[in-house]
């Protein structure tokens, strides 16, 4: 934690100046943006998950207590400066969650606080508020949108038991589960396993098996091999490549579910998609593509127009309610 009394003294803003904070939080860092009046970004902090379902609701305020005094500190303002907030988090569909997350960071002082879903505000990123769809693959796995009559629609989102698909957490147990096979004759020979061995820091599979269900194992630090996994099929290996193809045919799925229920089919639209699994390119986005396309044709595949810290800000500043989505 940082020292709130640790506020940087090379900014000089005026008494009157209002400050907006944005937060995206997700099952690996949590990302805070502080905006001034004018839009421009005077401070940004970084800290650790913030996925209260993942966590817990303490850890999860703690890292965005964070990165939020550390904003506070880049930007040299103290957070009972800031006169709105939206703090966008994984892992908060549920109401009884979202209240227990701001009464966590109730005593920061910040103003006009509302804690959402990540997916809402990578939403308002994907266009600035105009009719989208947003793919969100980070550690976790979401698909949501919302059409021209304001009805919204969300795919995914089920967590690493029963969904995640196509995220780092999906695409690195799925090629867990093939170095297994390999190493016991049952698979495909593939790179993945000295992958493997190096990321976890072991030379066989019994010192493998140990440190993948050794007690201290998170999620994140499982997802991080997908990063991995992603190297490997950048080298050609098949099976990595299988995976990776893999991921984006069920990223796919998820964004056609969404524009179907919505009835976006013969609409032109902003289909955004945020977090580290699409840093694999066209092997992963190729896939996806080819999904949705047979769906939507009109659809325009790319990088948010906002990141989500920044969305969140510029909705903080605009004083925007969360989008009311359904599951």
């Amino acid at each position: 934690m940082i020292s709130q009394s640790k506020w940087r003294s090379g900014h000089s803003h005026s008494a009157h100046e209002q400050f907006f904070l944005g937060v995206d939080g997700g099952g690996s860092k949590t990302h805070a943006l502080l905006l001034d009046q004018s839009k421009n970004i005077i401070g940004e902090g970084l800290a650790g998950p913030a996925n209260p379902l993942r966590v817990g609701v303490p850890a999860a305020a703690n890292a965005v207590e964070s990165a939020v005094l550390a904003a506070c500190v880049d930007a040299g303002i103290e957070p009972a400066s800031i006169a709105a907030a939206r703090i966008g988090l994984a892992g908060v569909r549920e109401a009884e969650v979202r209240h227990r997350m701001r009464a966590a960071l109730a005593h920061l002082g910040l103003g006009d606080l509302l804690v959402l879903a990540d997916s809402r505000i990578a939403l308002y990123g994907a266009a600035g508020g105009r009719p989208a769809v947003v793919i969100i693959a980070g550690t976790g796995s979401i698909c949501c949108g919302i059409n021209g009559l304001g009805k919204s629609a969300c795919a995914g989102g089920w967590g690493p038991v029963a969904g995640d698909e196509g995220s780092g957490v999906w695409i690195a147990r799925r090629a867990l589960q093939l170095v297994a096979q390999a190493t016991d004759g049952r698979g495909v020979q593939t790179l993945l396993i000295e992958a493997a061995y190096k990321y976890f820091q072991t030379t066989t599979p019994d010192e493998l098996l140990a440190a993948i269900y050794a007690p201290e194992m998170t999620h994140d630090r499982i997802a991080g091999f997908g990063r991995e996994v992603i190297a490997t099929a950048e080298q050609n290996d098949v099976i990595a490549r299988e995976i990776i193809a893999t991921a984006g045919y069920d990223l796919g799925q998820m964004a056609a579910s969404v524009i179907r229920r919505l009835g976006m089919q013969r609409e032109r639209f902003a289909l955004a998609y945020v977090g580290g699994v699409f840093a694999a390119g066209e092997i992963l986005i190729g896939p996806l593509r080819d999904v949705v396309s047979r769906v939507a044709p009109d659809a325009s595949l790319a990088r948010p127009q906002f990141p989500p810290a920044m969305a969140a800000a510029l909705m903080a500043r605009e004083g925007r309610q969360p989008l009311a989505l359904a599951g």
